[in-house]
């Protein structure tokens, strides 16, 4: 119906002979099907039209995949326009969030502004949490993956899913006890279920069914991407319409009403899931519940054992000398207030040159070099391979608000080498330290 006109004027003669013209048409079965015409109009000896010849080619599929793609360069600009705010942000919040510690830690319980700086950090720490979301979107949060398994993200999970969801909502799991195994962040696994859970207690205001299944995937569901495991979360809430799912993953986009969410959390599941090398299937039907298949590569190797991990200790401290990389001067200026505090001697530098040089000029051993992931001129894994020619045994913690696209170039980090998150707190950033510094095994 929509372009019923079109087809009129071409009818008549009015669009131009020789000329392409595409146009929908509602097939029998009611879909709309996108046709392809060229069209001659050919015409007696007194140029009267007396007939129109042409040819018409269906071309859903080509239409479906160009919007496909269309879909995919936006979500990809918004995602770097996303993951470079977020990365400045970051570095402002390490500053508030670090000195608001500092400052913390100088002032008595019941001191006169206490309350208030205690705000300020509960503040930070929201935006904090707000910038991982726009970095899990963006696909620029360094992740560490490791061999894991996805039912066990499941159910130790389980708990906290049932809180979320509420008491109206019935859990229901189906784990493939032979699942196998997949390469991924589980701590950002773990974001994707919690993410979807919440999606789908949104859409069940009245109460419902959430059914989270993993099995081994058939080579048919998967377009011969290789072996995946399926993880498939499925609702029995309102369900969406084409419109609604055509826009679903978009940051920002919501249905919901006024202060009930960001509209990040699907573009999280998104940017994890392509970030993992995955896919993501969306099924949905007005009235009829929503599900959402992720398909994750299955990895070769055993999944890794879980090992406990040491207590953390309060304001661990140290004597050792460190030398803190980073370009940003109000980071580099708190990264070195808090570890000279905690009775290090601390070194600075602005970039790679800068930190080449104070190592070949530096008398007595170098304990340690936190270095930022991006920077300019030279870039942190850059750096750290220069580092280690002069030092094989030079051990390093790497620090990032997220990494860009020059890290690829290096392959994937070093999983021997220690990585904190911007933004951190003072108390996870020292105790980071100390574990790079008494780590037994040489770094090489």
């Amino acid at each position: 119906p929509d372009d019923r006109p079109l087809l009129e004027t071409v009818l008549r003669g009015g669009h131009p002979s020789g000329n392409t013209v595409t146009m929908r048409w509602v097939h029998k079965s009611g879909s709309v099907r996108w046709i392809e015409q060229r069209n001659v109009l050919v015409q007696d000896s007194g140029g009267r039209l007396v007939a129109i010849e042409g040819i018409a080619r269906d071309i859903t599929e080509r239409q479906q995949l160009e919007e496909q793609l269309r879909h995919s360069q936006k979500l990809e600009a918004i995602g770097r326009l996303t993951a470079g705010v977020a990365h400045d942000f970051n570095n402002l919040l390490t500053v508030i969030n670090g000195y608001s510690d500092l400052t913390l830690r100088e002032m008595l319980p019941g001191a006169p502004g206490r309350r208030k700086i205690d705000e300020v950090r509960k503040a930070g720490e929201q935006a904090a949490a707000l910038t991982r979301q726009l970095l899990a979107f963006g696909r620029k949060q360094v992740s560490q993956p490791r061999v894991m398994d996805v039912n066990t993200v499941v159910k130790s999970n389980s708990n906290i899913l049932r809180r979320v969801i509420g008491e109206d909502i019935e859990l229901v799991t189906c784990l493939d006890s032979d699942l196998g195994s997949v390469t991924a962040d589980d701590g950002q696994i773990e974001q994707v279920i919690l993410n979807l859970a919440v999606n789908a207690r949104d859409a069940m205001p009245q109460g419902g069914k959430l059914t989270i299944e993993t099995r081994n995937a058939r080579p048919d569901e998967t377009d011969g991407a290789g072996r995946s495991v399926m993880l498939a979360m499925s609702d029995t809430g309102c369900g969406m319409d084409a419109a609604t799912q055509s826009r679903v993953f978009e940051p920002f986009f919501t249905t919901k009403e006024s202060g009930r969410g960001t509209g990040l959390g699907l573009s999280i599941v998104y940017g994890v899931v392509k970030q993992s090398g995955g896919n993501i299937v969306l099924q949905s039907e007005p009235g009829k519940g929503t599900s959402f298949k992720i398909y994750l590569p299955r990895a070769e190797e055993p999944k890794a054992s879980s090992e406990a991990s040491p207590a953390a200790t309060e304001f661990p401290s140290g004597s050792e000398t460190i030398l803190v990389v980073e370009d940003d001067a109000a980071v580099r200026e708190l990264i070195c207030a808090v570890l000279q505090e905690a009775g290090y001697r601390v070194l600075k530098a602005r970039h790679g040159s800068d930190a080449l040089r104070i190592v070949q000029q530096h008398e007595g051993r170098m304990g340690l070099v936190v270095t930022d992931l991006v920077m300019p001129q030279m870039s942190g894994p850059a750096l750290v391979g220069k580092l280690r020619q002069l030092n094989p045994e030079i051990r390093i913690l790497y620090t990032s608000g997220y990494a860009d696209d020059s890290i690829t170039r290096y392959g994937p980090l070093d999983p021997g080498i220690p990585f904190i998150q911007k933004p951190f707190s003072s108390e996870s950033f020292l105790q980071k330290v100390r574990e790079a510094l008494d780590a037994a095994s040489v770094l090489t």
